[in-house]
């Protein structure tokens, strides 16, 4: 069974900058689309950014020129650059890795990130 290792989550102030690591325990074949997501106390898991095989990404309109998603095939992981955090980011961020046909689901356990002064 695969799993995904999160790391870089923390206590940051409001401003400031973490970036996001995901990596699978082992080689995983035909990646399709690497995610962040992220959810808060009360509130439905949302999709915060992810990027296909090809490069292409997507973000959440409430992230859009703050946080940048990344891949590094090679070594199947994915990364989350979040600058100019704000209290409203403050959730735990779950990674998830995408099989082409949905050939696998893969969740990370979660990283808590907080943003407060």
């Amino acid at each position: 069974q695969v799993q995904l290792v999160e790391s870089g989550g923390g206590l940051v102030q409001p401003g400031g900058s973490l970036r996001l690591s995901c990596a699978a325990s082992r080689s995983i074949f035909s990646i399709n689309v690497m995610g962040w997501y992220r959810q808060a106390p009360g509130k439905q898991r949302e999709l915060v950014a992810h990027i296909t095989s090809g490069g292409s990404t997507t973000y959440a309109d409430s992230v859009k020129g703050r946080f940048t998603i990344s891949r590094d095939n090679a070594k199947n992981t994915v990364y989350l650059q979040m600058n100019s955090l704000k209290p409203e980011d403050t959730a735990v961020y779950y990674c998830n890795f995408l099989g082409w046909a949905r050939a696998f689901d893969y969740w990370g356990q979660g990283t808590q990130v907080t943003v407060s002064s």
